[in-house]
């Protein structure tokens, strides 16, 4: 009989897709410690997980494992390398949160071009003549640069057409589907130049890495609007903040940061321009209980040796 071990609960519908497979023994566990999650998965031949990272410690632990299956399309939580060498695919949830992921972005686009967070704080604390200094800016007839053009960004450029904007996208990994309806950028600095928004859709690698530096922030025209929704790792913070205090970024929008949970005391709380959430922007109910029943769909296929090549993030693997 074959294993998986869900690491973290999902959405319950997700487990009706294993009622049909009674060849399939089955158990969630929380995200242990490492000692204990090791024991936990040492028979498994397949995993979920959700945001816990997976090291190669633990994994060690699992001689039998097939397949990771990712709740969600991020995937540095898991050593992809490290699988690749075992034979392990790891597949991620394609699609089944990019509707969710794209309106996100959109809100915090809306949100921080009508400084939404420092608007809310100011009546809450009884200013209501913030009004006649708060300024806000209007999507329409502004350029937004896609930096990522797979399923989000795709569908983030046609959420953004609808509000009248022009969208540049540019994708340095990715061949951009041809004929393209939006302008093409072939390098990001071509791009930023002319943008008042940047939105990121970009998986964290060692060469995505602080992709928007200082350099890169500096290109930006002046009170334009840096949104990220994909990894923390993408944006230099510190930098990021530093401009908008200064008055040379509008502001920004962000679900996702350096480090997780947000630090008590990180600058990034002290700056009303910057709009936060708590990488929440693919917890919709729709989009859980699509992410979690192809998380174990993924999960099925790989133990059946029947895994979609388009789920995969290390395809070669299937060969």
């Amino acid at each position: 009989m074959r294993k998986l071990v869900v690491i973290e609960p999902l959405q319950p519908d997700a487990y009706s897709v294993l009622e049909c497979r009674p060849d399939i023994e089955w158990n969630v566990v929380d995200h242990e410690p490492p000692i204990r999650l090791a024991a936990a998965i040492a028979d498994a031949h397949a995993l979920t997980v959700r945001v816990g990272p997976l090291t190669e410690d633990i994994l060690d632990a699992a001689p039998n494992l097939r397949v990771i299956s990712r709740h969600g399309v991020g995937y540095d939580n898991v050593p992809v390398e490290y699988c690749t060498e075992r034979k392990i695919a790891v597949a991620v949830t394609a699609n089944a949160n990019s509707t969710s992921v794209a309106e996100h972005a959109i809100h915090l686009m809306l949100s921080a071009a009508r400084a939404g967070a420092e608007a809310d704080s100011a009546v809450r604390g009884g200013n209501f003549a913030i009004r006649s200094r708060l300024v806000g800016r209007e999507l329409c007839g502004k350029t937004l640069l896609v930096v990522g053009y797979g399923r989000i960004g795709q569908k983030v450029a046609a959420l953004a057409e609808a509000f009248g904007m022009n969208v540049v996208v540019h994708d340095p990994y990715v061949a951009i589907p041809q004929p393209c309806s939006h302008t093409v950028a072939e390098r990001l600095e071509d791009g930023i130049t002319s943008s008042d928004i940047v939105s990121l859709h970009l998986p964290l690698t060692p060469e995505t890495k602080g992709l928007l530096g200082p350099a890169e922030l500096d290109l930006l025209p002046e009170s334009a609007i840096v949104i990220n929704v994909s990894r923390g790792g993408l944006v230099d913070e510190s930098a990021l903040v530093s401009r908008v205090k200064e008055g040379r970024l509008f502001g920004a929008g962000l679900d996702t940061f350096e480090t997780e949970p947000l630090a008590a005391d990180s600058p990034l709380l002290d700056e009303p321009r910057i709009v936060l959430s708590p990488h929440s922007a693919a917890l919709t109910d729709n989009s859980l209980k699509a992410m979690g029943i192809l998380a174990i769909r993924n999960a099925i296929d790989g133990i059946d040796g029947k895994l979609n090549p388009a789920m995969v993030v290390n395809p070669e693997v299937l060969d």
